[in-house]
């Protein structure tokens, strides 16, 4: 087994963090996605999407997609759980993951690939107008965040979870994207210090 990973992006990042959360060690495979290493045969092989993460299963089996490959591990290792413990908590880190990914990490990253003068050969084309129309989205949802996070520890409910690591490398990512949390989200900035202060969130 071994993880194809691509450095500080926030996708390989996602299931680093994950696997610090569980205390799991994969072997990585390192490529240079600065240099497009994620478009060579290596990896399209395994995923002709041509992204990264993936993980190759000892047998050959390839799994793509970061929370794919979470919930690989969540399976593989359910302790500590990172994607809730019942149906109540399952629901919650459920909904909360994937509005942490269209509603902010989506955004986010629309905003830096189509205005980062970096990724002109990786977005073909930019389209400046998307990022402008997803920039006001992002302090949208913060805010809708931050009123959540007034009476929550954590993004799903008091358990730390697959959406806080989301939602951390997502904030994250705002620094390169140019982007900047409102001064109104006090909740948002708590709850980013801790998740941040984590020793996972630097794997």
């Amino acid at each position: 087994m071994k993880l194809f990973d691509g450095g500080r992006a926030p996708n390989p990042r996602r299931v680093r963090i994950f696997l610090a959360e569980k205390g799991i060690e994969v072997p990585l495979e390192p490529v240079d996605m600065a240099a497009l290493g994620h478009r060579d045969d290596a990896v399209a092989r395994l995923n002709p999407l041509k992204r990264l993460p993936v993980l190759e299963l000892d047998d050959g089996t390839a799994i793509a997609e970061s929370v794919a490959i979470c919930r690989y591990f969540e399976e593989t290792h359910p302790e500590p759980p990172l994607f809730g413990r019942d149906a109540r908590e399952k629901a919650l880190v459920e909904m909360w993951s994937r509005r942490m990914e269209l509603n902010l990490l989506g955004a986010v990253g629309a905003v830096f690939r189509h205005t980062h003068p970096a990724m002109a050969e990786w977005e073909v084309p930019q389209v400046p107008e998307w990022a402008a129309a997803n920039r006001d989205k992002v302090p949208e949802f913060l805010r809708i965040l931050d009123a959540h996070l007034a009476d929550s520890r954590f993004v799903a409910g008091e358990t730390y979870s697959i959406a806080d690591i989301t939602g951390l490398v997502a904030m994250d990512f705002m620094k390169p994207a140019r982007l900047q949390v409102p001064e109104d989200c006090a909740n948002v900035a708590r709850w980013h210090r801790e998740v941040g202060g984590r020793p996972s969130a630097s794997a």
